[in-house]
């Protein structure tokens, strides 16, 4: 007889192991089927996020700026140092010594609430009042189980250009982009989205020249107009990084002495770029193929998305799809908030996500955060804003750090003074934003921020200035 489940989850990703854990905490005997296998060879937990996006990259991330600070930012404090060195194999040895304390961390979660991790890559076999699972190794099942309720969490996968093979040597994505054994002297990255501008910064910090080419004409267009200003002349003529905006791909060489990229820039002229490695990151695709969505008629779009509704649920009773397999950001937190919310609805209570209360943050070095609408787009919207917009630079506790650049903007309804929008640039834009998101969340107004008491000095100084700026009221300024 096949095991038979109250709740499967296919993948153990960030949204779906919170979903796993979160649907045994309210009583549902639950399972979480997951294959994923590191370089080694053993099974783990945590999907692309824990194991080759986003905590090994923010790994690396943070090593590469304390060797920068320590090479050519701690003078300033009265602090020489000279020959600073790094070991690489050191660096990464730390990065991977992080992700495996994750994915343990995630077997140890589920052992504690009894969530059985079933070791392989589930595909629907059949429908009906209960739904049939294949637990696949390779291209046989392990073991068939049943499942009253299923949550999709299978991911996404890197996209690749096309007739551009990625061997993970030369040409990377973003698994080997993270596991480079030797600095490359000139990296070269297609894509200026958040994976590129994020391993780029490592790598340039590290010594190579980076060149970043980037099909769309403006730069991190999904950003405020001020934002992107601003973080075009950090990382361009403070920091070196060489970025080509407008260009079109039209041939990628590999030899074994290096790869030259065939490009038209923004003026339409011919160039190369010759470089040791190469970064493809032009974006992710969900992870649907091998699913046996057909065998179900779980309806999936053209561009292999599941269509859910505002609460995840799929056009099959009873099953639900999450993260980066559905329409939405992909974002780690968004998944796993919407794991949260489908496990406590199977369970019978009324959870909700405001999905413009979802915050995106670039960790690059400063780094880069916004929530809700920018300045443009709540224009675009119909909406009359004013705005408040105040610098690190003037700020003691930012002075202190030595990390001045940047700013707050707050966008708020001229009529209401309810923000709905937030943005920074700063290397602690990733907690700052924070408190616009609650702010946002619970329908709060730029005076809300502006009469709440901050410490001083501290950081979030910044955020209130900013708020009373919307109110032409600044203390500081």
């Amino acid at each position: 007889m096949a095991q038979t489940f109250d709740v499967v989850v296919i993948g153990a990703g960030p949204g779906g192991y919170i979903a796993a854990v979160r649907a045994a905490q309210l009583g549902f005997k639950t399972a979480c089927i997951e294959g994923w296998k590191n370089p080694k060879g053993d099974l783990a937990l945590g999907g692309t996020c824990l194991n080759v996006g986003c905590i090994p990259s923010k790994a690396l991330l943070a090593s590469s700026e304390e060797f920068e600070k320590i090479s050519h930012h701690l003078d300033a404090h009265g602090i020489q140092v000279s020959g600073a060195k790094f070991d690489l194999g050191k660096m990464q040895a730390r990065k991977d010594s992080i992700v495996t304390k994750m994915t343990k961390g995630i077997e140890f979660l589920f052992k504690k609430n009894k969530v059985a991790w079933l070791q392989g890559f589930g595909r629907f076999k059949s429908g009906g009042d209960v739904y049939t699972i294949d637990v696949m190794n390779g291209d046989k099942a392990a073991e068939t189980i049943q499942a009253k309720h299923v949550i999709v969490a299978t991911g996404s996968r890197a996209r690749h250009l096309p007739n551009v093979p990625v061997d993970n040597e030369l040409v990377c994505d973003n698994e080997g982009a993270l596991a480079f054994g030797a600095v490359p002297k000139r990296l070269g990255v297609i894509g200026a989205g958040v994976i590129g501008l994020e391993l780029g910064s490592v790598w340039r910090r590290l010594g190579a020249e980076v060149t970043i080419l980037e099909a769309l004409p403006v730069f991190l267009g999904a950003a405020d107009e001020a934002v992107q200003k601003e973080a075009w002349k950090v990382f361009t003529k403070t920091q070196g990084l060489n970025i080509k905006l407008g260009v079109k791909i039209e041939k990628v060489l590999t030899k074994k002495t290096g790869i030259t990229v065939d490009y038209t820039d923004d003026k339409g002229l011919a160039q190369k770029l010759e470089c040791d490695r190469l970064v493809v990151s032009i974006g992710r695709v969900p992870n649907t193929d091998g699913l046996g969505a057909a065998a179900v008629g779980l309806k999936v779009d053209s561009r292999g998305f599941i269509e859910v509704d505002d609460h995840c649920k799929t056009n099959l009773p009873n099953v639900y799809a999450i993260g980066d397999v559905v329409r939405g950001p992909m974002l780690a937190h968004k998944a796993e908030d919407e794991g949260v919310m489908v496990a406590e609805i199977l369970a019978g209570q009324k959870p909700h996500i405001d999905y413009d209360c979802i915050p995106w943050i670039i960790y690059t070095s400063p780094e880069i955060a916004w929530v809700g609408k920018t300045e443009q787009q709540a224009k675009a919207a119909g909406m009359t804003v004013k705005t408040g917009q105040f610098p690190f630079s003037i700020n003691g506790r930012a002075l202190g750090t030595g990390d001045t650049t940047g700013f707050v903007k707050i966008v708020a309804d001229a009529a209401t003074d309810r923000v709905v929008g937030m943005h920074i640039i700063h290397a602690r834009a990733s907690d700052l934003i924070q408190e616009g998101v609650t702010t946002m969340e619970f329908k709060g107004a730029a005076e809300d921020i502006a009469r709440i008491v901050h410490g001083h000095p501290t950081l979030s100084e910044v955020v209130r200035e900013a708020a009373l700026v919307v109110d032409k009221r600044s203390l500081n300024s």
